[in-house]
């Protein structure tokens, strides 16, 4: 499972401008609860460690207790797509655990039972049973020893949409079963879809089943559809049966056990495109429009796979691997065995992968194949022995595929998302006491978990840390796990106790802040380092340190222990260090405070071979102000081989134009046209625009012809700056796009410039692009209403309540609601909002709205 991702800075929303690192929805950026945080924060209080908070108010959140064995479920579903039902026929095989049993409890949510009987040598027998609309409480016809294997078989129809909805960040309802472009009121033309998504506890509301991580079973599943769709499920596709009512029944079976949460069905007018690792089948299905796409997007998973693979040393054990997009998906992705389930966003042409890819969620649902998948957390408490992993992959594949500087900033995008948490919440990474299972699916269980596992590997190295994951992947094969045993795997194969490492990191919370201060004296280095983090809620940690000390452009290496609140050292040094680096390879996730002359920033930056610790530099030096001893150091970080540095420099320069020279211009002029990087070519046109807005008109035109959209978009943008007159001339062949950054450069043009005919555009837009661009759009389109005459803002403002009322994705309503706020002066808009904050049924907004004038 990945979280939903998007750049949505809302303190930006109303004062936004138009460029391309900020139009950019980067989607692996600000997830949407790091956005939405400013509303919902009631203080900036640090959330204590759960053990701190009195046990009587958070109840200890056991693993499940498994009374029966669920070996193998058949079910046989008819999806009725225009009532949001499902007919369907459950039939479980089970088995007492351990002690006998005469009754059996199952999960099964908002259905109605026709029938429920004891099924045996294709005799039915009827049993009682109670039901809550929750659980079904089944009496056995008699006491069954855990030698003795039993079938129930259920009738019964699942009414999803009756179901009170919960949800998360990461996963925004939990129905279990949607059905998508069947409702007359949603909004706007879609293709008609049925999709699942079961993590955590959702599946049971479409079969039912015991629907816990640590349960494992087979499956086989009959769907009944129209012959016009296609179908998707776990497994092998073993036939397909045209019946005579002009349906079809597609028989998929799934000869290895998983949990009942990774259970999965995708039914819709798709294109399928095949291909192949070794023996195993691949698909990917989109639908038609992106067909030609598809190898584009997905086309790198049998590579992955076979990376993944050799770095285990554990081949990916299932029989096929299905990747399918679906509209309106719940979460960014999810790991269904051998059939994973994405956003509609990863549907995207080739211009749009130039400008960013869709490899980290595509490795990371892979590599829940063996973390997730083959070996599972055996509870919602033990989610970051999944989601860990498959994060820490995302950083495995950038490194292996895009080389190591991608890799190092793709853990430091990890680290920034974690602290941006940890602001306001720090709690043990493996919880057993939560409100709700949803709570552990935040920036600890992915983000922080992900860091843990690269420092322990950095600590063991690579040989003992892959050997060990190698060891624990074969020996809980198909089975569940805590957190020992992955420490027991490792303890294993490194002859070491790693309690003190696990204890500190995988179950208390927080991170070291450092506080370092040195002096040099008398060929001395004296080192003092100081814990300075809150210890009454985070632990005094042991840190294996690597420090870095310069001397007449020649680094020298130390390796400290730090392991006490405060603890100083000493060391012979020829002469005063020109720098010290700590953790030069930016493994550890802490923070440091170390003071530094922008000389020694300065040297930082031209001697540090880790990008981050180049990034730090530049950033440091930039805090204070730029003068011309630092402006140089950024005109060299223009030829960095890094090209987010190469952004950053960009970006700092064009707010101090006076340091430019003729030749520094030519070197912008140079790269907004020829730079490998099209965001690196976004950035510097409109560094350009920032300087000249008309001198380099001719810069923009060709940019508008760019392949890559980040580029067509800030030259759109630059354009604007411009005192052309032809704007809406060289603008109208782009209109027709629906890509983030020209449709954004587009409605800032038409909003500033107050063009009013553009009503139809926007609302067209509002059903053609994805929900990252939406949600800034819906601002925009506010805003453009307001420079129209008061009679012909009905229109617009009674759609702006609709996305409020009616879109699937919360933060989209979210942002519909604020919108309307720009016509408060209107009474009838007052009583509207006040309306749609009533009917919201998402206690997540409620909430929000509340603290909302």
């Amino acid at each position: 499972m990945q979280f939903l991702r998007a750049c949505l800075i809302c303190l930006l929303l109303f004062n936004l401008a138009c460029r391309s690192t900020q139009l950019e929805a980067r989607k692996d950026d600000v997830n949407v609860q790091d956005s939405l945080r400013q509303d919902s924060l009631q203080s900036n209080t640090i959330t204590p460690p759960i053990d701190e908070i009195k046990e009587e108010t958070i109840p200890y959140r056991a693993s499940h207790t498994r009374e029966f064995d669920l070996l193998h479920t058949r079910l046989e579903v008819e999806p009725n797509i225009l009532a949001h039902t499902l007919e369907g026929i459950a039939t479980l095989q089970l088995k007492p655990y351990f002690y006998p049993k005469d009754r059996l409890m199952l999960d099964a949510k908002g259905f109605d039972i026709q029938k429920l009987v004891l099924w045996k040598d294709d005799q039915e027998k009827t049993l009682e049973y109670d039901y809550d609309g929750y659980q079904l409480n089944i009496q056995l016809d008699r006491e069954y020893s855990r030698q003795e294997e039993f079938f129930v078989k259920i009738f019964y129809t699942a009414r999803p949409d009756e179901i009170e909805l919960k949800g998360s960040a990461a996963i925004t309802q939990d129905k279990g079963l949607y059905f998508i472009g069947t409702d007359s009121t949603q909004l706007g033309p879609k293709p008609t879809q049925v999709w699942t998504q079961g993590e955590t506890q959702a599946n049971s509301c479409w079969f039912p089943t015991i629907d816990a991580p640590n349960e494992r079973t087979t499956q086989e599943m009959f769907i009944t559809v129209d012959s016009a769709f296609k179908t998707l499920s776990n497994g092998l596709l073993v036939s397909s049966q045209f019946n005579d009512d002009n349906t079809r029944t597609d028989y998929w079976k799934m000869d290895q056990p998983h949990a009942p949460y990774l259970f999965m069905m995708a039914i819709g007018d798709y294109a399928i495109v095949e291909d192949q690792w070794q023996d195993k089948e691949l698909s990917y299905y989109v639908e038609p429009a992106f067909e030609p796409y598809a190898r584009d997007i997905f086309g790198r998973t049998p590579e992955m796979m076979k990376y993944f693979s050799n770095l285990l040393g554990v081949e990916y054990v299932w029989p096929k691997y299905s990747q399918v997009v679906v509209r309106d998906f719940v979460s960014g992705a999810m790991e269904n065995t051998t059939a994973s389930v994405f956003m509609e966003s990863l549907q995207v042409d080739d211009r749009e992968l130039i400008d960013y890819h869709w490899d980290d969620i595509i490795a990371h649902e892979l590599f829940h194949h063996w973390f997730g998948d083959l070996v599972t957390c055996e509870s919602w408490a033990n989610l970051p022995l999944n989601e860990s992993f498959a994060t820490y992959s995302e950083y495995l594949w950038s490194n292996y595929k895009y080389g190591k500087n991608e890799g190092e900033y793709t853990l430091w995008e990890q680290g920034q998302n974690y602290f941006a948490e940890a602001e306001e919440k720090q709690v043990d990474l493996i919880r057993y006491r939560y409100e709700d299972q949803e709570d552990m699916f935040d920036r600890h269980s992915y983000d922080k978990g992900s860091r843990i596992l690269h420092m322990l590997r950095t600590y063991l190295g690579d040989e003992a840390f892959f050997t060990a994951l190698h060891n624990y992947l074969n020996e809980h094969a198909y089975t569940s796990v805590e957190i020992h045993d992955l420490r027991l795997a490792f303890e294993e194969v490194s002859g070491q106790d790693l309690n003190w490492f696990f204890n500190q990191w995988f179950l208390a919370s927080g991170h070291p802040q450092l506080e370092v201060k040195h002096l040099y004296d008398s060929g001395k280095l004296r080192l003092n380092i100081q814990q300075v983090q809150n210890t009454e809620i985070t632990p005094v940690f042991t840190i294996p340190l690597q420090m870095e000390v310069w001397v007449n452009d020649k680094p020298q290496q130390f390796s400290l222990l730090v392991d006490e609140e405060e603890k100083s050292w000493s060391f012979e040094l020829s002469q005063n260090p020109d720098l010290m680096i700590f953790d030069p390879g930016a493994d550890l996730l802490m923070e440091i405070n170390h003071d530094k002359t922008p000389q020694e920033w300065t040297y930082q930056y031209q001697h540090a071979s880790n990008p981050i610790k180049r990034m730090e530099a530049l950033e440091a030096l930039a805090q204070d102000s730029v003068g011309s001893e630092v402006a140089q150091v950024y005109k060299k970080a223009l030829n960095d081989e890094f090209w987010m540095i190469r952004q950053m420099a960009l970006n700092t320069l064009e707010l101090f134009p006076q340091f430019l020279s003729s030749e520094d211009v030519n070197k912008v002029l140079q790269m907004a046209g020829q730079d490998d990087k099209s965001l690196v070519r976004a950035d510097a046109i409109s560094v350009l625009a920032a300087l000249d807005a008309d001198k380099y008109r001719a810069v923009y035109l060709q940019g508008m012809n760019d392949s890559s959209y980040a580029v067509v978009g800030s030259s759109i943008a630059a354009y604007t700056l411009s005192g052309a007159n032809d704007k809406g001339e060289v603008f109208a062949p782009y209109e027709e796009y629906s890509n983030f950054n020209v449709v954004i450069a587009l409605a800032d043009y038409y909003v500033e410039n107050q063009i009013q005919d553009k009503y139809s555009w926007f609302s067209d837009k509002f059903t053609q692009i994805n929900d990252e661009a939406l949600y800034y759009l819906l601002n925009y389109f506010a805003r453009f209403l307001i420079n129209l005459p008061p009679e012909d803002q009905q229109g617009g403002i009674d759609l702006l309540a609709e996305y409020a009322e009616k879109h699937p994705k919360y933060y989209i309503r979210l942002n519909a609601y604020r919108s309307l706020s720009f016509f408060d002066d209107r009474e009838e808009v007052q009583r509207l909002r006040q309306n749609i904050k009533e009917e919201e049924k998402d206690q997540r907004l409620r909430s929000i709205y509340e603290s909302i004038p």
